[in-house]
């Protein structure tokens, strides 16, 4: 749907960037939005989120929680629609989508297991969780333990990334006015 905005979130190896880049690629006119490019844009004085974050991290993470509806609102205001991806947990959720000012707005949470996280970050050749960092138990937790439940949550332990866009597209209802 062009001029809508889809904000896909989850923890680390939730399949994000895979399924976020699948939905882009199924709708007409789109573009997909990768927020953590605007962490990696930062070259000197970057301040890494952490289990216990300085308010500088903090600070730059809403700075690139920010970066990323605002752009997502600039394609959607060209008739795009812009499918944006982040690792966007707790109360911060909430203050993405106050955020993103497009409407129609499709808030989806992909909620794999924390076995299949595990199972995905294992398979793949990055890596997120690193020793002193997160780890998948940490990051389920926050998720579902201190993030609202708004929009369409899905346990995407069993779909394939094309199962996911499908009942994204099939489920998926506006969020706010």
């Amino acid at each position: 749907m062009a001029g809508a905005v889809y904000l896909i979130t989850g923890i680390q190896a939730a399949g994000k960037s895979t399924v976020a880049q699948a939905l882009a690629e199924r709708l007409p006119k789109s573009v997909h939005v990768r927020g953590d490019m605007f962490r990696r844009f930062v070259v000197n004085g970057r301040a890494d989120m952490s289990p216990d974050p300085s308010p500088e991290a903090l600070g730059q993470l809403r700075l690139r929680y920010g970066l990323a509806a605002s752009t997502a609102d600039a394609y959607a205001d060209a008739g795009f629609a812009a499918v944006v991806q982040d690792v966007i947990l707790g109360e911060q959720l909430t203050w993405m989508t106050e955020r993103i000012r497009t409407r129609p707005l499709y808030v989806v949470v992909l909620a794999p297991s924390p076995e299949a996280v595990a199972a995905r970050e294992e398979a793949r050749p990055k890596r997120a969780y690193v020793a002193g960092s997160f780890s998948v138990a940490d990051l389920d937790s926050s998720l579902r333990g201190e993030t609202p439940r708004i929009g369409l949550w899905l346990d995407t332990s069993e779909l394939t990334a094309e199962q996911t866009v499908d009942e994204i597209l099939a489920r998926a209802e506006p969020h706010g006015g």
